[in-house]
C-alpha cells in the first residue's frame, strides 16, 4: 500500500508492535529526578523566564506549592508572598510556611489607669498571688546571700568574725557604718526582684511598673524632686514647732559629731538610700497597687461579686492594701503606725492620680535622706522606731498633704499623661488637665 494508511481508514501498524513496551513514559525534556532527591538548580525549570501554565506541576509528578510565584524554584530562595498573605508570616527557605515567633510579653491595656496595668490579656487570678510569694521569698533569700558575702569579706579584711556581743542586739557586723549599708543594700535588692516578677510572672514590660509610658519619666521626676525638697524643708519646720509642744523633751547633749565620723555614713546613706527608697516605691506603691487592681472580679456572675467589682475597679483597695503592708514593715507604734500609713497612703494617691511612681519615689528618697543624715549628723546611725507623740505625727502628715496639692497642681499645669493611650491609632493619652475629675 502506497498511501500513509489502508483504503479502510486505519493507521499504519506500529513499527513497535510486538516489542516490549516501556515502563513509565517520561515526556521529552531532562531525565526524571526520583522522589526526595533535591534536584539542581540548572535542571529544573528549563526555562525559569516561562512561568509554567496555572495549575502545571513545577515538576515531574510534582504538585505546585501554594504561596510560591510562578517561576520561582521551590527549592530554595525566598518566594514571593502572595498579596493579602501578611498574615501567614514570613517566609523562610525550603518547603512550607514557618510562623513568627511570639513575644514574650503581651500588650499593654489601652486607656488604662496605672492602677490597672496588669490586667492583660496574659492575667490570671493566680498571677498576682504568685509574683507576691515570689518577690517575698527571693528578696529575703539575697538578703540572707548578701548577710553571707559581708561576714566573708569582713573576716578576709580584719581576720575576725563579726563581734555582736554588745549590747545592742540588733547590730550585723559590729560596726554601725557596716550595718547601716546591709540594711539599706538589703531592701535596695527588692528592686530587680520587683521588675524581674513583672516581666516573668506578669509577662508585661517592667517598664509598667514605672508609669502608664513604660518608664520612669525623668523631666516629671525632676519637678517632683523640686517639690519634694520644699516639703522637706516645710516638714522640718512643722517638726520644730511640734516639738516645742511636747512636755517630755530629751536629748539635749546632742552635738555635731564632726566630719571625720560623719563622712563615711554620709556616703553610704547618699548612693544607697536613693535605691531604698525606690524599691519601696515600686513593691508597695508599682506592684502591690496594681497586682490588687488586676483583680476587679468583672466576670463575677452574683450579686455580691457585681457589688465587689464596683469597689475593686478603683484604686482604693490597692492604695489600702499596699498601705497596711508598708506599715506592717515598720516598727512603729501607737500614733507612729497612722504617721506611716498615711506616708504610704499619700503616696499611693499621686501614683494613680499622676499615672506613675514619680512623685512617690521623689517623696520617698527626700524624706530619708533627710530622717538619715540628721541622726548621723549627732552620731546616730540606726533610725528609732516605737511610739511617736501625735504632735509630731501632726506635723508630718500636714506637709505631706501640701505636698500632694501641690503635685497635683504642678502635674495638671505640665499636661502630665495618666492613663495609657487609646485603642486608635494617633488617640491621645488622658492627661492630669484633660481626666474627669472622678477619673481617679
Amino acid at each position: 500500500m502506497a498511501g500513509p494508511g489502508d483504503g479502510d481508514g486505519w493507521a499504519p501498524l506500529d513499527p513497535d508492535l510486538g516489542r516490549e513496551p516501556r515502563r513509565n513514559p517520561q515526556p521529552s525534556g531532562p531525565e526524571p529526578v526520583p522522589e526526595g532527591v533535591r534536584p539542581p538548580p540548572a535542571a529544573w525549570p528549563p526555562n525559569p523566564a516561562q512561568p509554567p501554565a496555572a495549575g502545571q506541576p513545577y515538576g515531574p509528578g510534582r504538585p505546585q506549592v501554594q504561596g510560591y510565584a510562578p517561576g520561582t524554584p521551590y527549592w530554595g530562595g525566598a518566594p514571593a508572598q502572595p498579596p493579602g498573605a501578611d498574615h501567614l508570616g514570613p517566609y523562610a527557605p525550603g518547603y512550607g510556611i514557618h510562623a513568627a515567633k511570639r513575644p514574650w510579653t503581651v500588650e499593654t491595656p489601652k486607656a488604662a489607669p496605672f492602677h490597672r496595668l496588669a490586667r492583660n490579656e496574659a492575667h490570671r487570678w493566680w498571677r498576682p498571688l504568685a509574683g507576691t510569694f515570689g518577690i517575698a521569698a527571693l528578696g529575703m533569700a539575697l538578703a540572707i546571700g548578701l548577710l553571707i558575702v559581708g561576714v566573708i569579706v569582713q573576716v578576709v579584711v580584719t581576720g575576725e568574725t563579726p563581734d555582736t556581743s554588745g549590747t545592742d542586739t540588733d547590730a550585723i557586723f559590729g560596726d554601725q557604718t557596716a550595718d547601716l549599708a546591709y540594711n539599706l543594700g538589703s531592701l535596695a535588692l527588692f528592686l530587680p526582684v520587683t521588675l524581674g516578677a513583672a516581666w516573668l510572672v506578669q509577662r508585661r514590660r517592667p517598664g509598667t511598673l514605672s508609669s502608664v509610658a513604660g518608664r520612669l519619666r525623668r523631666r516629671w521626676l525632676l519637678a517632683c524632686s523640686g517639690l519634694a525638697i520644699l516639703f522637706c524643708a516645710v516638714s522640718y519646720g512643722t517638726s520644730i514647732v511640734a516639738s516645742t509642744a511636747i512636755d517630755d523633751q530629751s536629748g539635749g547633749d546632742e552635738h555635731w559629731v564632726g566630719w571625720g565620723r560623719f563622712i563615711a555614713p554620709a556616703i553610704v546613706i547618699i548612693l544607697l538610700v536613693p535605691f531604698q527608697s525606690a524599691a519601696e516605691e515600686y513593691a508597695f506603691r508599682g506592684w502591690m497597687l496594681q497586682a490588687v487592681g488586676a483583680c476587679t472580679l468583672e466576670n463575677a456572675r452574683s450579686r455580691v461579686g457585681r457589688a465587689f467589682s464596683v469597689v475593686f475597679r478603683t484604686p482604693w483597695p490597692g492604695i489600702v492594701v499596699g498601705s497596711a503592708l508598708f506599715t506592717a514593715g515598720h516598727g512603729y507604734t501607737g500614733w507612729g503606725i497612722l504617721d506611716i500609713f498615711a506616708f504610704g497612703a499619700v503616696a499611693a494617691w499621686l501614683t494613680v492620680r499622676t499615672g506613675g511612681l514619680e512623685a512617690g519615689i521623689a517623696l520617698h528618697v527626700l524624706n530619708n535622706l533627710m530622717a538619715f543624715l540628721g541622726p548621723a549628723a549627732i552620731g546616730q546611725l540606726d533610725i528609732e522606731q516605737g511610739s511617736v507623740p501625735w504632735q509630731l505625727v501632726v506635723a508630718d502628715i500636714v506637709p505631706m498633704l501640701l505636698y500632694a496639692a501641690a503635685v497635683t497642681w504642678v502635674a495638671r499645669r505640665m499636661r502630665v499623661q495618666r492613663v495609657t493611650a487609646g485603642p486608635g491609632d494617633g488617640a491621645a493619652p488622658l492627661t492630669a488637665a484633660t481626666a474627669p475629675a472622678h477619673a481617679s
